[in-house]
């Protein structure tokens, strides 16, 4: 695990919900098959509404966002309780979510499937940062520095050695909890 990681951000605002995510049409794909993973990806908040947020977080035809960092308001994830939603953003390329809150399932699923840090903000950041800005997110300090300024992230705590392992089943395995068959 990289101990910093510098990237445009994109920033949404309170209330996006699993919908806005990954929309039901695209559920079918299957994450543990590499292509359809990656197809996954590239329907990341898809479901954003166009006239809120203009800039597209995937590009049409790529599978990859340019945005590693994902700025949130409150209550982020909110509606279904579905893997899809931080799969998908971590199959586009997304490495950190940095939000005001979380729906509690949607950060549980950040740390199960082990593909997104699910930062929480000390201050409302989607106010103050815009899509574009260049961030640079600080693992061991737990900062986030945009536009010269760096702000202080709750740490991640017990959490983070889960997401760092690649997800539960992979800590386990790596902790003996459970053994490989």
């Amino acid at each position: 695990m990289a101990k910093s990681l510098t990237s445009p951000v994109y920033v949404v605002q309170d209330n996006i919900d699993t919908d806005q995510i990954i929309p039901a049409q695209y559920l079918t794909l299957v994450p543990t098959i590499q292509e359809e993973y990656e197809k996954l990806g590239s329907f990341a908040l898809i479901g954003l509404p166009d006239d809120q947020y203009p800039k597209r977080f995937v590009e049409d035809g790529k599978t990859k966002t340019e945005y590693k960092i994902v700025i949130a308001g409150r209550n982020f994830g909110c509606g279904s309780s579905r893997e899809h939603a931080p799969i998908a953003m971590g199959a586009a390329g997304v490495e950190a979510v940095v939000a005001d809150s979380y729906a509690r399932i949607f950060f549980r699923n950040c740390v199960a499937t082990g593909e997104l840090y699910p930062y929480d903000a000390s201050t409302p950041l989607s106010n103050i940062v815009k899509t574009g800005d260049i961030a640079t997110l600080d693992f061991e300090s737990d900062t986030l520095t945009v536009n010269g300024v760096t702000h202080q992230l709750k740490p991640l705590g017990e959490v983070r050695p889960v997401i760092d392992a690649g997800g539960i089943f992979n800590y386990a395995r790596q902790t003996g909890m459970i053994t490989s068959s």
